[in-house]
């Protein structure tokens, strides 16, 4: 995606060879900063302190931290210690722990003095693939943007909210919920984006609404609660939003907020889309309550982090000194509220059946457990 008229993606093998460069999105949108990742403790810091985030660029910077951890150590204990420790940094996105499967099978087909090497190869193919599959969504998500415009007679502008940052930000480029965005903004399809502002984190207004400006695409940020209230007054086309995990029978696990837009979505007949890469669909799993919910540190809820017109970054708080919070970082959309999931192989029903149709290598496997 471009950023300043060029493009860039999230993650990148810096030009020695030796290190990871990032763009540091705890800094953004007033700062662009880029940051060197040298060793494994840097990457499990940034994949915990949310310098990266977002389910599919989790999983990438946990791969390039494996790589990291190789130039280390390439024994396999030091391995399975690294595993250990980037597993532990996020627990709600599935394709931390694809990744890391896929990046140890790597290591253990090669002798360990060939290890940095493997691991960098296989690091940069996860990358590349999920430039790809998102992509590739962007462009089956794209035909749903420009049925709605169709829909509309081909006047005004096609009207669509989401909700936190399913942007290129959160995978390695295109991103998820917003590639069908873009995709259809680049085929000139008229198109505005209502960015929910996703408290506590701010990760739309701070986020969504930059990557959104530096692309061009009109949008407007909007507060969390507002979202039922457009969709009342006619004013939503239809909503799409990303997820950190999908069960097999169809359940989405998003940004906390996510369930209140499918039922408002619901109760004013709007479809309500999710955008998925097939890393981000748990097999293992059909009942959402298997899904382990993230709970961060209270004190994103009671303070909240800004920039003065000084171009100073403070933190100020928002609640009574004594106060308790609770900070559930995601919630569950049951499948039965979601409309259709859109994937890099096509858009399906939100159901082991609709996702088996789209998976068939999947079935066998499946059906026996």
């Amino acid at each position: 995606m471009n950023v300043r008229g060029r493009a860039m993606r999230t993650i990148w093998p810096a030009a020695d060879g030796r290190t990871v460069e990032i763009i540091d999105q705890t800094r953004l949108p007033h700062e662009l900063a880029i940051v060197e990742l040298e060793t494994l403790d840097d990457a499990a810091r940034a994949i915990a302190t949310m310098q990266v985030r977002g389910a599919p660029l989790i999983g990438a910077a946990a791969a390039y931290g494996m790589a990291l951890a190789a130039a280390e150590d390439p024994s396999d204990n030091a391995i399975e210690t690294a595993m250990s420790k980037l597993a532990a940094t996020r627990p709600t996105a599935v394709n931390l722990r694809w990744a890391l499967t896929e990046m140890r099978r790597a290591l253990s087909e090669v002798p360990e003095s060939r290890r940095f090497a493997a691991a960098t190869v296989r690091a940069g193919e996860i990358a590349d693939a999920d430039v790809a599959i998102n992509h590739a969504i962007g462009e089956h998500g794209a035909g749903l943007i420009i049925e709605a415009w169709r829909c509309k007679g081909r006047a005004g502008r096609v009207e669509v909210l989401t909700h936190c940052n399913a942007g290129w930000l959160a995978t390695v480029d295109w991103g998820t919920a917003l590639a069908p965005v873009y995709r259809a903004h680049n085929e000139g399809i008229p198109i505005h984006v209502w960015v929910d502002e996703t408290r506590p984190r701010n990760q739309g207004a701070s986020l969504t609404a930059w990557e959104l400006g530096e692309h061009g695409v009109p949008h407007t940020v909007i507060v969390d609660n507002a979202g039922g209230h457009l969709m009342r007054e006619g004013l939503v086309d239809l909503c799409i939003v990303g997820t950190d995990r999908t069960t097999a029978g169809g359940d989405v696990a998003n940004k906390i907020g996510t369930y209140l837009k499918a039922l408002a979505a619901r109760d004013n007949d709007i479809p309500f889309y999710v955008a998925l890469p097939s890393p981000t669909i748990d097999w293992e799993i059909e009942s959402s309550a298997a899904i382990p919910i993230e709970r961060r540190d209270a004190g994103e809820v009671t303070h909240i982090e800004g920039w003065t017109e000084e171009g100073r970054r403070v933190t100020v708080r928002l609640t009574p000194a004594h106060s308790p919070a609770a900070n559930y970082a995601f919630d569950v959309t049951p499948a039965r509220l979601v409309s259709a999931l859109i994937t890099e192989r096509g858009i399906c029903p939100a159901s082991s059946e609709g996702l088996l149709e789209l998976f068939p290598e999947r079935r066998r496997r499946v059906v026996r457990e």
